[in-house]
């Protein structure tokens, strides 16, 4: 990462996560490919339903992972193996704390977060069953995401990719098992992800306990070291509120679609899905300027921070808009995958045609998100994620969306949402890339004095 040419470097760091992106979507896919196939439009709608919300509960705590990320980079960049060590077995002993909490939250309250975001009494039972069982693998699926950080540090893409591999075909042969053969319709698929996230944290805890860098994990060694925490906390914890604002204003959006019926609800749960491989393919370049930047500002190489942007702006924008003509072009068949009802593939159609090839203006955007990031600053994206993208959603649904009360008018907010906020971070880029280059400038000054 600190040297050679970057463009090829960030696609060979980002390929493998590219192909764990999707390949987590499929296996998630194969959830509402299998109750819908083979339950309904109730259980398809079910699943759908609880997606925005649970997505909305984990942000705040993925947000974290992003922090250890930073500040596990960013030593190892500098070669400091104590502060990496500490960092490692920091955030290995907050994903088992709050993996554990969101179980708590997530089976006590799964009930009540449907009923506030107007879930279809038909279907409501259903979906509290999914949200239920699938919280009761939070801790599993923390442990992945903070172990998958921490690999990336030292540019392993790679090995997290193929345990994926492995725990996807447990889920998917679990799906088929519980649903076609016990009947257990949406239980059946929540429970198959809960037991192939158990499968992918061990895996990973296992290739942490090999690992002969410096990012070697010491299971009785786990613990929080305060000075790291604090570290991890002042990166993470901003990326978690933006992802909860970010959330939050999905959740109404999802409370505006549940407005509109079951088989809206479905079709939206289809598209979105199908939208969801597009960014997934678009968001491994965010991550890799995260990565790239830490370590290059650890090692002093400011110099490649420009370049480190725009390698991951032209690898986002041809993914995103490649993917999204994929999508808008054979949507027919791919929505099929998922349902047999016209209806329901009319209603999907209808989404992926305002949405789908706006999408890469969202990569766009968490590319600039990362950069910024890597560079240390993380309350600077919450802010502008807050203002751009949900705030303007928020008072669009208050006002053009309450006025009209169309799907277009719904669908339309989140294009409009990224443009702008696209335009706040490019601002402050430019911002912060100067400041940099200040400090740099100061640095080198001080040395020769």
């Amino acid at each position: 990462m600190l040297n050679g040419p970057i463009f090829s470097r960030i696609v060979r760091f980002s390929v493998p996560m590219v192909i764990s992106g999707i390949l987590q979507l499929l296996f998630n896919a194969a959830d509402i490919i299998v109750v819908g196939n083979f339950d309904g439009e109730k259980a398809l709608a079910a699943v759908g339903s609880t997606t925005s919300l649970i997505i909305l509960i984990i942000n705040l705590f993925i947000g974290l992972s992003v922090g250890a990320n930073v500040v596990a980079a960013k030593h190892f960049g500098a070669g400091q193996r104590k502060d990496v060590y500490q960092t490692v077995h920091t955030s290995m002993a907050m994903s088992i704390y709050i993996g554990l909490a969101l179980m708590a939250v997530g089976v006590i309250f799964s009930g009540l977060f449907l009923e506030w975001m107007n879930t279809p009494e038909e279907i409501h039972g259903m979906a509290t069953d999914y949200m239920r069982i699938i919280f009761i693998g939070m801790p599993a699926s923390m442990i992945y995401n903070f172990g998958y950080a921490i690999l990336r540090v030292k540019g392993d893409t790679k090995r997290p990719l193929y345990y994926l591999i492995f725990a996807g075909i447990i889920n998917v042969a679990l799906n088929l098992l519980f649903v076609i053969v016990f009947r257990m319709s949406v239980s059946g698929v929540a429970t198959a992800t809960s037991i192939s996230q158990a499968v992918s944290a061990l895996l990973i805890i296992r290739c942490l306990t090999k690992e002969e860098s410096m990012i070697k994990l010491y299971l009785r060694k786990i613990r929080i070291f305060r000075p790291k925490l604090r570290q991890i906390i002042k990166i993470g914890l901003p990326a978690g509120i933006q992802g909860v604002v970010f959330s939050v204003s999905n959740v109404i959006i999802q409370a505006g679609i549940n407005s509109f019926g079951t088989v809206v609800v479905a079709g939206n749960t289809a598209a979105s899905n199908l939208e969801g491989f597009v960014y997934y393919a678009m968001n491994p370049f965010s991550q890799a300027a995260i990565t790239f930047t830490s370590q290059n500002i650890g090692a002093g190489r400011y110099g490649r921070i420009n370049r480190i942007l725009v390698s991951s702006l032209i690898s986002v924008t041809v993914i995103g808009l490649a993917m999204g003509a994929v999508c808008l072009i054979f949507g027919n068949q791919l929505l099929g995958l998922y349902t047999d009802s016209p209806a329901v593939i009319a209603e999907g159609m209808y989404r992926l045609s305002v949405i789908v090839m706006t999408f890469v203006l969202c990569g766009i955007m968490e590319v600039f998100a990362g950069s910024i990031r890597g560079m240390g600053h993380s309350v600077m994206p919450m802010a502008i994620t807050i203002a751009g993208v949900c705030g303007v959603r928020l008072i669009w649904i208050a006002t053009v969306f309450a006025a009209e009360h169309t799907k277009w008018s719904l669908y339309i907010s989140f294009p409009i949402s990224w443009v702008f906020t696209i335009v706040l971070y490019v601002f402050a880029f430019i911002f912060y890339r100067r400041k940099l280059g200040r400090t740099a400038e100061a640095s080198a000054e001080e040395q020769r004095g």
